[in-house]
């Protein structure tokens, strides 16, 4: 059964069900078997329902879970803004580790009406700010592929509990590359949709950043997916003409690709990357697409501020104003410095600069509209560098005590030095997703390299807003011609 088990997507393991070859609960015994196994070496759930998913899966409750096109499929959703009804959302936060909401998310809803078993939430960095996976309040959610390195974030503990093979696909969210980022660092196929194409459950943050969707091991399950967060498979049957899965079925035809090795918000492409690029473009070419080197023209700094000032104001609001969401007034200690730091920044320079930045955020948007009208989409990096060791990108003691003192004493020129000190550690190495954020257009990072040290190291496309469907022709084509479903870390445990 473990064979089997890993022999299937998300939609092969519906299939199971569906003509009774095994059983919704039989999956996720199975799922859950895998996920006390690997847990205690990757801690990637951080909140466990095993019961309520065992009553949904069992014969006597069988209808629970439908005859959604994924009935009996076990799932896992992000501890971080999509709330499930009675179970904590802590979103890697001792503020709000109590937290339980009354409401589903409808990404939530959405999953429940498609027949996904949800039995456990996975770990995110606190409010989702950094782009690794070690909160405070669980410790470091490590990558399957080498237990030293990060899973990426902040869905770092999705990606790491599919890469480890307890799910086939799992919830994530993505403000500034944490689909994208996660799904490169553990080998997985991550889209983070177009602006506004899956329902949200509250008022748009600061610049619209974030979308949910999910990381998975195969093309054909996230296209699925988005068919049914977005109202298209309540229309039409699984796969019809029209459909994101029908779009991975249909020949995908000679592509116009803009190549661009800018390192965006970072100040150069590791090696690695590079490799990966040339790789990447060299595919696609010989797949008949015509790959031409182009450069953008970005003033990728004002895109760094307006960024931030953006992801500041949202942080304020989740921290400053917490009270509004839990019920009581937030304290110092319950959130990392870095979190409170970044919340006294939205709050002395985020508000100002909030209009300017939502200026160039447009500006943004406008040019990279251009260039997709001459491109049908753009390749480029999804992160500067391989995945990075657990802890490196931690704040050190004198960065901590820095944090501590401007949050003390909020003067502005050193709120900008801190700043400026700390964006520039984070977007070395994650700075290349973040303008697809910010102009709100599709962007997918693909498994297609692994370097010497046998970590991945994923691609990114990007297309035009509500592009999706090509991307996921390309995808499907990449999928098939070089083939990465079957790769498996080596180092779990061989009795997982």
């Amino acid at each position: 059964m473990l064979s089997d088990y890993l022999a299937h997507d998300a939609i092969g393991l519906a299939n199971l069900v569906r003509t009774r070859e095994a059983s919704a609960r039989e999956l996720l015994d199975m799922a859950i078997a895998r996920a006390e196994a690997a847990n205690p070496a990757i801690n990637a759930i951080v909140l466990k329902d095993y019961d309520a998913a065992r009553q949904r899966a069992s014969h006597d409750h069988s209808h629970t879970l439908g005859d959604g096109p994924l009935a009996g499929v076990p799932y896992l959703i992000k501890d971080l803004g999509a709330p499930v009804a009675g179970l904590r959302m802590s979103m890697g936060s001792r503020h709000y580790r109590h937290f339980v909401p009354k409401i589903d998310a409808p990404v939530v809803a959405l999953a429940r009406a498609a027949g996904l078993n949800i039995f456990a939430k996975t770990s995110t960095s606190e409010l989702g700010q950094m782009p690794y996976t070690e909160p405070e309040l669980f410790g470091a959610c490590r990558n399957p592929w080498s237990l030293d390195h990060t899973p990426g974030g902040s869905s770092g503990g999705s990606a790491a509990a599919v890469a480890a093979g307890i799910v086939p696909l799992a919830h994530a969210s993505d403000g500034g590359g944490s689909i994208r980022i996660p799904a490169s660092c553990c080998g997985l196929f991550g889209l983070k949709p177009s602006r506004g194409r899956i329902p949200g459950l509250q008022q748009p943050a600061a610049g619209e950043l974030g979308v949910d969707h999910a990381v998975s091991r195969s093309v054909r399950d996230s296209a699925l997916l988005l068919d049914l967060m977005t109202g298209h498979a309540q229309q039409m049957p699984p796969g019809a003409p029209g459909t994101f899965l029908g779009a991975v079925s249909e020949p995908c035809k000679p592509l116009h690709i803009a190549y661009v090795t800018d390192p965006m918000l970072a100040p150069t492409l590791s090696a690695d990357t590079r490799a990966a690029l040339e790789d990447a473009a060299a595919l696609a070419a010989a797949l008949g697409h015509h790959v031409e080197p182009v450069k953008l023209g970005i003033d990728f700094e004002a895109v760094r501020h307006a960024f931030l000032m953006m992801s500041s104001v949202t942080t304020r609001d989740m921290v400053l104003n917490a009270e509004r969401i839990t019920g009581h007034k937030p304290a110092r200690d319950e959130f990392e410095i870095s979190t409170w730091a970044m919340a006294h920044i939205g709050r002395k320079l985020g508000e100002r600069a909030l209009p300017a930045a939502l200026e160039e955020q447009r500006r943004i948007t406008v040019k990279l509209t251009d260039l997709l009208t001459r491109y049908d989409l753009i390749l480029c990096a999804t992160l500067a560098s391989a995945p990075i060791k657990i802890g490196e990108m931690v704040p050190t003691q004198s960065e901590r005590l820095q944090m501590r003192a401007v949050t003390t004493l909020p003067i502005e020129p050193l709120l900008r030095k801190m700043l400026a000190e700390a964006a520039d550690k984070a977007f070395a190495w994650a700075g290349c997703t973040e303008i697809f954020n910010l102009s709100g257009q599709p962007a997918m990072s693909v498994p297609l390299y692994w370097n010497a040290r046998g970590l991945p190291v994923g691609v990114q496309f990007a297309a035009a807003a509500g592009g999706e469907a090509t991307l996921f022709r390309l995808a499907a084509q990449l999928e098939a011609a070089r083939p990465w479903f079957a790769r498996r870390p080596p180092l779990l445990p061989a009795r997982i």
